[in-house]
């Protein structure tokens, strides 16, 4: 049994953040799939052995089990010297993190599964919502990497990352064509992309039920 067991599902942005560390870190892992479509998450007895919190990904070494990306990244960073923010960036890091969670993944996820995860349509307005607040947060991101190569600076962090957790999924679920509209990003992804160990979601996480694309 590998090292590490992250428990996900292929459609979770998420736990591909993790997923894509421990890949690129060249860390001894293995994919666990969650029954998410069913309902395992909301399952009394899979909150209590697993996550509290019924999200994944999930973590487990050495019999813990760890949630939210942001905090695993971090842990990973630092047990394994690694892809981590350097001493003077440590709370640069933490201000983009903040932001990753907040608004730039945040409001991109929740478009991408009102958009194609709903067995009904979402209603217009609240799409145009959350792509308003998606492309908000994606022009701020754009031009901040239209001058370096990675969020931090000339390296990949764990910011990189966590950020980019959701941007590799097709444009057909995600309704953005980032090679379009947003250059810089686009170009960010694809230098992320050439790191030995980067695989698309679906073919790092080919496990668990996964919510049924309507698309």
């Amino acid at each position: 049994m590998a090292r590490y067991r992250l428990h996900c599902v292929g459609a979770s942005g998420n736990s591909f953040k993790v997923a894509l560390f421990l890949n690129c870190a060249s860390l001894d892992w293995e994919p666990v799939g969650v029954d998410f479509a069913g309902g395992e998450t909301r399952a009394p007895d899979w909150r209590a052995a697993t996550n509290a919190m019924g999200e994944v990904p999930v973590l487990e070494v050495d019999g813990r089990h760890m949630s939210q990306s942001g905090a695993i990244l971090s842990w990973l960073a630092e047990t394994h010297g690694v892809f981590g923010p350097g001493s003077a960036e440590k709370y640069e890091a933490m201000r983009w993190l903040l932001f990753d969670n907040h608004k730039f993944t945040s409001s991109f996820a929740q478009h991408r599964f009102m958009r194609c995860f709903m067995p009904e349509p979402a209603h217009p307005a609240l799409l145009g919502y959350l792509r308003a607040r998606t492309e908000s947060a994606f022009a701020i991101v754009d031009r901040h990497l239209s001058n370096r190569s990675f969020v931090l600076g000339d390296r990949p962090t764990i910011v990189d990352f966590s950020m980019l957790g959701y941007l590799y999924y097709p444009t057909e679920e995600t309704g953005f064509d980032l090679a379009a509209t947003f250059p810089a990003i686009d170009a960010w992804r694809q230098r992320v992309a050439a790191l030995p160990g980067w695989k698309p979601p679906y073919e790092m996480m080919p496990v668990g039920n996964s919510p049924v694309l309507h698309l």
